[in-house]
């Protein structure tokens, strides 16, 4: 993901939630994650567009980038 953070400067923003903090756990609860890790890609509206749980796959991220 920090390959992707750096090359997608300007066009993605990137959150890292630690879920053992409370305010952590207070989001993970929020967004429903089941797991860690969980990545979750929301559009410009802050809309949800998918998520996914364990490697990410940098292609996807890419492609979803409008």
């Amino acid at each position: 993901m920090n390959g992707l953070k750096t090359e997608l400067v300007g066009q993605l923003v990137v959150l890292v939630v630690d879920v053992q903090t409370g305010t952590g756990r207070e989001i993970s609860r929020e967004y429903g994650t089941l797991g860690t890790p969980t990545f979750i890609y929301f559009n410009a509206d802050g809309e949800e567009v998918w998520r996914m749980v364990g490697s990410i796959d940098p292609e996807r991220v890419r492609q979803s980038l409008p």
